[in-house]
């Protein structure tokens, strides 16, 4: 007894004790009296070049090539899946395959058929001519019926056909086509009918090319003299229409240019105007801002050394008071920090002696005790002197500093009462300017800020009615005197600018002035007794 398992392109065939036909499967216990076989169920390409006649008489070769297998999904009765009891054709009941040899199943039918021999290498060939024999039959069968034009036409169902009726006798082997290829046709020996159809199909395409050819040729040399001609026209209505619309232009560029010419001569005149206007504005309003900046000079230059030497005054009693005070507290400290300082130093040291002159008469008592004795006593008396005058020294320098801060302190109370006897500290800081000559030296500076001015002063009379408060001799106002004294203005007023600035203004604008200025103050002088300019 042995277990046997199948290769997956395999199967086992076991018959002999309880089983009753063929048990077909994969793996199972090989009991003894039972026999088991293994048989291949891998498809194989049978290729042939079959030989036919069609239905009118033409022979020719058939290349094929079927790839035929068992088929292992057909199993019939054995199958594991749901099996059918009725047809749907008519009702009619379907052959269940329950009392066949072979139940229905493929399998079972190979194996019992054709197994035995694949087996055991002995039957392949007998395969093979079982299978070629039935391919080249139902062939034969299938082209005889059919004509040759037929088979060309309707190749798909001549293959279809073939496949249908191969199969039909194959199943009774358990067998099944997996693929089936017909190749081209070919002639047969002796037989010329495909390669002629061939030449005649080749010629006549070969023909119908070269009428096309022609035919193109033809459309492209009329299409190209066509095309040629139209651009041949329209480049002649293009170059007409540009050298039209040339001249036009042409002429419009020399309008544009004339006009452009005329504008830039009016605006270079009205630029150099304008150009000559700003300069004199410019001139005549540098003149009054340089005027304008020494007088805000001199009085910002007097004001600022009022400031200073008020501010000095302030900031001088302010420092001096705290100084005062700083001294003082200075003095007070340095004192009491050097008595200390005196008095702990001397303690220091007149301790230190002592116990250095304990030590050495404790170490030497035996030997020097009144040597020692007097040795201590001297040193002493010696500290005790320099303690008195370290004392004496600091007392003295502590009374000089407080004599110093008092009179410090003193001083700022004069300072203070003086302050209060002029009324406040305004009074007392224009006591002390008057008296260091703080005012003496403000007008030097203002003297010096105005020294080389020349300032010009211009008085004139409009008319006799100048300074009245009536409108004149007559019973009503005069109308026209407003605008007859302004007229008259214009003439000195134009004289006054050019004596003060230099700046002449135009003739065109305000007319020609007098060129005797003399003249016109002996005038203005002969009217109000005071000549234009008088200092």
């Amino acid at each position: 007894m042995s277990y046997r398992i199948a290769a997956p392109d395999e199967y086992l065939a076991i018959t002999g004790m309880n089983i009753k036909n063929v048990l077909i499967t994969k793996a199972a216990w090989v009991l003894p009296f039972q026999r088991c076989t293994r048989f291949s169920v891998q498809p194989h390409d049978y290729a042939m070049n079959l030989q036919a006649m069609t239905k009118e008489k033409l022979q020719f070769l058939l290349p094929v090539v079927f790839t035929i297998g068992p088929d292992v999904n057909n199993r019939g009765a054995n199958s594991k899946g749901p099996k059918a009891t009725t047809s749907s054709q008519g009702g009619q009941p379907v052959h269940e395959h329950t009392h066949d040899e072979d139940r229905g199943d493929s399998l079972m039918k190979y194996a019992m058929l054709l197994a035995e021999s694949t087996a055991q290498k002995k039957g392949s060939q007998y395969l093979e001519n079982i299978v070629k024999g039935i391919i080249e039959g139902e062939t034969r069968v299938l082209v005889s019926s059919m004509t040759m034009e037929e088979i060309f036409t309707e190749r798909e169902e001549f293959k279809r056909r073939i496949f249908r009726n191969i199969q039909g006798e194959l199943d009774q082997f358990g067998l099944k086509i997996y693929n089936a290829n017909v190749k081209e046709l070919k002639d047969a020996a002796g037989s010329t009918y495909f390669q002629s159809l061939s030449q005649k199909a080749h010629e006549g395409a070969t023909n119908q090319a070269r009428i096309d050819v022609a035919e193109a040729q033809l459309r492209g040399n009329v299409g190209e003299a066509e095309r040629h001609g139209q651009q041949e026209r329209s480049i002649a209505k293009i170059n007409a229409e540009t050298a039209v619309q040339k001249t036009d232009r042409d002429v419009e560029r020399a309008a544009a240019e004339a006009n452009l010419a005329t504008q830039k001569t009016v605006l270079s005149r009205d630029v150099e105007i304008a150009r000559i206007q700003a300069t004199r504005a410019t001139e005549s309003r540098d003149e009054d801002l340089k005027k304008e900046v020494q007088i805000k000079r001199a009085a910002a230059e007097l004001e600022r050394l009022r400031a200073v030497d008020v501010v000095k005054a302030s900031i001088a009693r302010e420092s001096k008071q705290q100084a005062a005070d700083a001294r003082a507290y200075e003095v007070e400290a340095e004192a009491r920090a050097n008595y200390e300082k005196s008095t702990k130093l001397t303690d220091a040291t007149a301790y230190k002696t002592k116990i250095e002159a304990d030590t050495q008469a404790a170490a030497d008592y035996n030997r020097t005790t009144k040597n020692t004795d007097a040795a201590a006593y001297k040193t002493k008396m010696d500290a005790e002197a320099w303690s008195q005058a370290t004392i004496k020294n600091a007392e003295a320098n502590l009374q000089k500093k407080l004599k110093e801060a008092e009179g410090m302190v003193a001083m700022a109370n004069a300072y203070a009462k003086m302050s209060e006897a002029f009324g406040g500290p305004s009074g007392l800081l224009q006591y002390m300017m008057v008296e260091k000559g703080t005012y003496v030296e403000l007008a030097k500076a203002n003297a010096t800020a105005v020294h080389g001015m020349q300032p010009k002063i211009s008085v004139w009379n409009t008319g006799s009615e100048a300074g009245s408060g009536s409108g004149g001799q007559g019973s009503g106002p005069d109308t026209a005197a407003t605008l007859r004294n302004v007229y008259q203005l214009l003439p000195p007023l134009m004289s006054t600018i050019h004596d003060q600035t230099g700046i002449t203004l135009p003739e065109w604008q305000f007319g020609k002035l007098p060129n005797n200025e003399l003249t016109r103050r002996d005038q203005f002088q002969g009217n109000d007794g005071k000549v234009n300019g008088k200092r």
